[in-house]
């Protein structure tokens, strides 16, 4: 491990991210995740010719709608 780029080792809360960092950097990972989720489902349903490409779309978008899920709650719970 390189410990020059563990900026904690010392216990030194100077590169700590604040609340309101925090709270943007996961909303904005919410909004990704959510435009994924749709692209991934726009995609599949004009998708005729091959199933199985749908159905890995539609897993996919699921991925994304659970990731949103975790990430709301983290909103909602710790920030």
């Amino acid at each position: 491990m390189n410990h020059e780029l563990d900026y904690d080792r010392d216990y030194d809360n100077e590169d700590e991210l604040s609340k309101k960092s925090l709270k943007q950097i996961l909303q904005m990972s919410l909004e990704r995740e959510n435009e994924m989720m749709k692209t991934y489902l726009i995609t599949a349903e004009r998708i005729h010719d091959n199933e199985d490409l749908q159905n890995r779309l539609r897993n996919f978008a699921e991925g994304n709608a659970k990731r949103s899920r975790q990430l709301m709650d983290e909103l909602k719970d710790n920030v």
